[in-house]
């Protein structure tokens, strides 16, 4: 963990926690940062956009790719509150992310924030063709955790997404 990584993912936090309060959408936040200054700040908009691609993570990559009016994010760390699911996952691998760093992971919350019982998204980095991406997560796992139901907890299923 680099000494700022818990600044940027408080960035992200109060992006997800905004989020959650302005338009009902799932607290999700997400920050980009490169050379340690901030490129963009994404927070989930699927509800309040009725767009099932503006996770937090994309959101803030489009702002990324549209401000430095490149595709190209090698050099930048995105941090995410939420450990990022398969299509955010392949953007970020597409977009040349350097690095993810994420909050709580797929073990820290409901089995409803993600798309697939088997398979670990982080698997789509570890087979990607590319070597110059890492990864970390638990950085600030407990307060992030603590954005999302927990993995015991009894959710209707007309409220789980992935279903």
């Amino acid at each position: 963990m680099n000494t700022h990584d818990e600044d940027f993912m408080r960035r992200a936090f109060d992006a997800a926690t905004r989020t959650k309060r302005d338009g009902g959408n799932e607290p999700i936040g997400a920050v980009i940062v490169r050379d340690g200054k901030i490129l963009a700040i994404g927070a989930n908009e699927v509800t309040t956009s009725c767009d099932p691609t503006a996770h937090a993570e994309m959101v803030a990559i489009r702002q990324a790719t549209s401000n430095l009016k490149s595709s190209d994010l090698r050099g930048a760390t995105l941090y995410s509150t939420l450990q990022p699911c398969g299509m955010c996952t392949m953007a970020m691998i597409w977009s040349k992310v350097s690095r993810i760093v994420y909050g709580a992971g797929r073990d820290d919350v409901h089995q409803m924030y993600f798309e697939d019982r088997h398979m670990d998204t982080l698997d789509y980095i570890n087979d990607a063709y590319r070597d110059d991406i890492s990864l970390e997560g638990g950085v600030l796992k407990p307060e992030c955790a603590g954005l999302y139901n927990p993995p015991e907890a009894d959710v209707p299923v007309e409220e789980q997404g992935n279903l």
